[in-house]
């Protein structure tokens, strides 16, 4: 990730028809928009993936809406990719499609196309930061990628440290310090990205909205 690039270079690049540019912005954002329409269709059908390749379309098409997209939108390039697939699938809601209100008896903790919105917004850019500390991971050596497996090995697989350890064959007190040392990478990761949609946010407003991803995801 270019240091000067935010979301809006990447708006710009791929409204200019930049390949590599589309297919990060529909790498990145196809599963936020699957997450929203599915959430307000209730199903997870090849509707649903025509609708949200359609909101793709729509951004990439001369004149589309990448075009028009302006940086002092309220609420930033994230309001701006809601606004885009609440369109595309208020479109596709026919008689055939109808949005039905949520039915009695639902889960508590059920979710709605808004709400699935956020989530998934929350999960792409975690993603996005895991895959920036990997690659700095790999420019800094062998024992910068051995921390962020020992991250994933803790985050996501949930091993102790103690068992880390004994399957490394490694000092469980050393992996402590690694790891704490692997999350403060993560942070600065997460940062980058984040400060990416957010150009021009103050310190402390980036550590708030990291909260927010990690409250969401939590």
């Amino acid at each position: 990730m270019s240091p000067d690039a935010t979301c809006w270079t990447l708006i710009r690049d791929a409204a200019g028809g930049d390949p590599a540019a589309r297919e990060r912005f529909a790498r990145v954002y196809l599963p936020v928009v699957k997450a929203y329409i599915t959430a307000r269709w209730r199903d997870n059908g090849r509707e649903v993936d025509d609708a949200a390749q359609d909101v793709f379309v729509e951004c990439f098409k001369a004149g589309g809406l990448l075009e028009k997209a302006a940086a002092d939108r309220p609420g930033g390039f994230r309001a701006f990719l809601l606004g885009a697939v609440r369109n595309v699938a208020h479109r596709h809601e026919t008689p055939r499609r109808p949005v039905h209100p949520l039915p009695d008896g639902l889960p508590a903790d059920d979710t709605g196309p808004d709400q699935a919105f956020d989530r998934a917004w929350a999960r792409a850019l975690l993603r996005e930061a895991a895959a920036v500390q990997q690659t700095s991971a790999v420019r800094c050596g062998a024992a910068a990628v051995r921390r962020v497996q020992l991250l994933r090995l803790r985050f996501h697989d949930g091993l102790p440290i103690r068992e880390i350890a004994k399957l490394w064959g490694e000092d469980a007190a050393k992996l402590h310090h690694d790891y704490a040392t692997a999350r403060d990478e993560f942070r600065a990761a997460l940062r980058e990205v984040i400060a990416f949609h957010h150009p021009g946010a103050p310190s402390g407003e980036l550590d708030r909205l990291a909260a927010e991803l990690f409250a969401l995801v939590g």
